[in-house]
């Protein structure tokens, strides 16, 4: 189980970074009028499990923190990824523990 837990963490380690560092690429991409990350691509590893990381991101670089559908959509993912690991630890058949 102490394998299956230590992949779940690199894997959200993971996901959460690659949503922070598209937030950084397109915030500098905005700034010097380059090509940008499309809104949608932005989501992606947001709803993979990085919301957390983009959310960072977001408020960090001062990105999409006027688009409604940033501020609200990120927060919202957040909140039901977070209740979705409460409830699986809850309630999953599995002995999860934490130490």
């Amino acid at each position: 189980m102490k394998t299956v837990m230590t992949a779940a963490g690199s894997y959200l380690l993971i996901v959460n970074l690659w949503g922070f560092i598209q937030m950084f690429v397109d915030k500098r991409r905005a700034e010097r009028n380059h090509w940008r990350i499309s809104e949608f691509s932005l989501f992606i590893p947001a709803f993979l499990g990085g919301a957390l990381g983009c959310l960072l991101g977001m408020h960090l670089f001062h990105h999409k923190t006027k688009h409604l559908q940033f501020v609200i959509g990120m927060p919202l993912i957040l909140i039901i990824q977070i209740a979705a690991a409460v409830a699986f630890i809850l309630f999953s058949p599995f002995n999860i523990s934490f130490m």
